[in-house]
């Protein structure tokens, strides 16, 4: 992973929704809902206090989150399409 993020972010790699099919209708891409679900593949060290304490995130590589359908900023790393949201934007652990 070439993107490392700072304080309480983290990067998500959204997943998509299976295709379904009703009949002949074909939604386009563009139609189509965000995903709200997606694959953390990178964790920030956590957000320092006031005092200078470090509190570590809930959260780690590898785990499945819902998060806000309109949360976070998109980005394009190598042609792979990326989220990174703050730790307080995920809404669960699936």
């Amino acid at each position: 992973m070439k993107i490392k993020p700072l304080a309480d972010r983290v990067v998500i790699k959204p997943l998509e929704e299976a295709e379904q099919k009703k009949g002949s209708i074909i939604i386009p891409d563009t139609a189509k809902e965000k995903p709200q679900k997606g694959k953390i593949v990178a964790v920030g060290p956590g957000k320092m206090t006031d005092d200078g304490k470090r509190i570590k995130l809930e959260v780690k590589n590898g785990i499945i989150v819902l998060y806000g359908k309109y949360s976070g900023t998109e980005v394009t790393i190598d042609g792979d399409e990326y989220l990174i949201l703050r730790e307080s934007d995920i809404l669960a652990i699936v």
